[in-house]
């Protein structure tokens, strides 16, 4: 009989004298969405979400999720396995103060902690005089039987009619950077971020273009790559230059090694890093800079070729989801098209647009109660059909090599309730209130987050995840260093940025509403009596909203006019792109409200 996972992992640990071990969602190159060889927590819980972190102990483990994942971690991990905690309510490290005992040894793998994720367990620890062990090969892996092989996706150029800027410019940028800042080098361990400076895009994560790999950027303006010669395709070489040079993955701690050794300022982002790499650096004598990822903010920045092709994507990827939603209305009522089914056909309707490549992430395909689930992803043992009466909530997204897409909409199968249209509406005013925002420049997200909240906060109610997150140029669907949230944040939003709109409603056991659209942050132009530069929004996503869940009375006038103007824009940008039985459905969806 085969044993379970996490009593192998306990018998590794006992073995290894280890008291308890930490178990975060993550890889070496700290990645939201990883690999399937580095799902080491879905391997021992269960959970397939792309956040939490589970703690396991000699007598007892705990599994931490944010308010995504409440209902799905439920559903997910055995509860006589593992106790379940909110993380914001209860963060794991306080978890573990509270649990360890004086000179207990928890082992951790530093390739998968930042340092700043690390001092809070290192804290924790301290304060009860544990011991934090670091451990490498990671536990798991010695006990995880069929672990799938690392990835080796070939790398392809990413062409200048889609990123709008050669490498060798941003790489120049970079340099000047660092040499006026007294950097002498960088090391770049963000996939995404190697990703954009270099004008490449891979295939080693699911969704999501990555070349995973390490980079070394110096002040020079040279690059070194740190990446498996299987994943170096024909003429690569030649697209990146002779300034960057592909090297073996071994090279890696050498190279880290003589930074060390020549008393190099390196610069490090703390919670995009490693703490095996801070250690090397750190442990050879290198000045480290605790800064953030150079690449980061130039890359939310889109120039505008990209912006250009967002619009384009978006155009093509609503022909899609107009199509997905006109059959949907024509066969959802029947009770016979299930979420899995929906999925399939809406997934197929992307994938005949040109320049797709992937989905940006697995559908969302929850009708009645699973919609609930924030994150909720349809199973043959949850597949629901999408019933009479009920809301279904579909959030999806398509890779364009022009552009990144991410949509929810939520629709109605038959008659809503009173309740439904209450609710939806009461989020589309959230929504509303966002896209028709102006600010300063210089504003954050967390500064805009209440207008989202503010129609649902009247009526004592909330929902548990940030309301937006930028997104790439055929690049990650969820990208820093901007968002729209709660939670504090110091980056102020800029022109070229893309960002989610993405306020929702979720009632447990019953329906689930997020309405979400993607935008563009963009100059406005005000009065002349304006005292500084103003920013706003433009929409770049072109999908109506599901007029029969509109409560008309609920919307002001400047609320109504802005729905039909948003509907008219969709019609004239589309009309002319669909097929003819889709033209109908489209024509009737963005019919003026009144």
């Amino acid at each position: 009989m085969n044993e379970k996972p996490l009593e192998a992992l306990r018998f590794e640990l006992q073995r290894l004298e280890l008291t308890g071990f930490i178990v975060p969602h993550a890889d070496e190159y700290q990645n939201e969405y990883v690999p399937a060889c580095a799902e080491r927590l879905a391997w021992l819980t269960g959970f397939t979400g792309s956040a939490g972190t589970a703690i396991v102990l000699a007598e007892e483990a705990a599994m931490f999720v944010d308010g995504r994942y409440t209902l799905q971690v439920g559903d997910q991990v055995n509860k006589q396995d593992f106790i379940f905690k909110h993380s914001g309510d209860q963060p794991p490290a306080i978890w573990l103060e509270s649990h360890v005992r004086p000179s207990n040894r928890i082992g951790y793998d530093p390739y998968l902690h930042t340092p700043i994720d690390l001092a809070r367990y290192q804290k924790a620890c301290d304060r009860v005089e544990a011991q934090l062990i670091p451990c490498s090969p990671n536990p798991i892996d010695r006990v995880w039987r069929e672990q799938p092989a690392v990835p080796m996706g070939v790398i392809q150029p990413h062409l200048l009619e889609f990123s709008g800027k050669h490498s060798q410019e941003k790489r120049e940028d970079l340099a000047k950077h660092f040499r006026d800042e007294g950097i002498e080098a960088a090391v770049i361990s963000a996939p995404d971020s190697i990703a954009w400076l270099l004008n490449i895009r891979g295939s080693d994560v699911s969704h999501t273009p990555l070349p995973l790999c390490q980079a070394i950027v110096y002040a020079t303006g040279r690059v070194a790559v740190f990446v498996d010669s299987q994943k170096v395709s024909p003429g690569l070489g030649a697209h990146l230059g002779t300034d960057v040079s592909l090297e073996s993955p071994d090279a890696f701690e050498g190279a880290l090694q003589h930074l060390g050794q020549q008393n190099q300022q390196v610069l490090c982002d703390p919670l995009k890093t490693n703490t095996w790499i801070f250690s090397t650096l750190t442990k050879h004598g290198a000045r480290i800079l605790r800064d953030d990822d150079p690449c980061a903010l130039p890359k939310a920045c889109k120039n505008t070729v990209e912006i250009q092709g967002a619009y384009a994507a978006h155009e093509r990827d609503g022909v899609a989801v107009c199509q997905f939603l006109a059959w949907l209305e024509r066969e959802a009522p029947s009770g016979h098209v299930t979420e899995l089914q929906a999925s399939a056909y809406l997934d197929d309707c992307r994938q005949k647009q040109p320049k797709w490549e992937d989905s940006s992430f697995p559908t969302i395909s929850g009708s009645g109660s699973n919609g609930a689930i924030v994150h909720y992803h349809s199973t043959p043992e949850t597949n629901r059909p999408l019933e009479l009466g009920t809301l279904y909530l579909v959030d999806s997204g398509g890779q364009y090599l022009d552009g990144t897409t991410d949509i929810t909409r939520t629709v109605v199968i038959g008659q809503p309730s009173a309740e439904h249209r209450d609710r939806y509406t009461r989020v589309l005013q959230g929504h509303i209130a966002l896209a028709t925002a102006k600010f300063p420049q210089g504003t954050t997200g967390s500064q805009l987050d209440a207008l989202a909240r503010s129609p649902l906060w009247a009526m004592g109610l909330d929902y548990d995840h940030g309301t937006g997150h930028g997104v790439g140029s055929f690049l990650g669907v969820h990208e820093g260093p901007q968002r729209i949230s709660k939670s504090a944040s110091d980056v102020a939003l800029r022109s070229g940025m893309i960002v989610s709109n993405e306020p929702g409603y979720y009632k447990p056991g019953a329906y689930g509403i997020r309405l979400e659209n993607l935008v563009v942050v963009k100059d406005e132009e005000m009065s002349k009596d304006a005292n500084r530069p103003f920013l706003g929004f433009d929409t770049l996503t072109m999908v109506p909203f599901d007029r029969q869940l509109i409560l008309v009375n609920l919307l002001s006038t400047c609320e109504r006019d802005w729905v039909n103007a948003y509907h008219a824009r969709v019609w004239k940008c589309l009309e002319s792109k669909v097929d003819k039985e889709t033209r109908g459905w489209l024509e009737q969806a963005t019919q003026p409200i009144s």
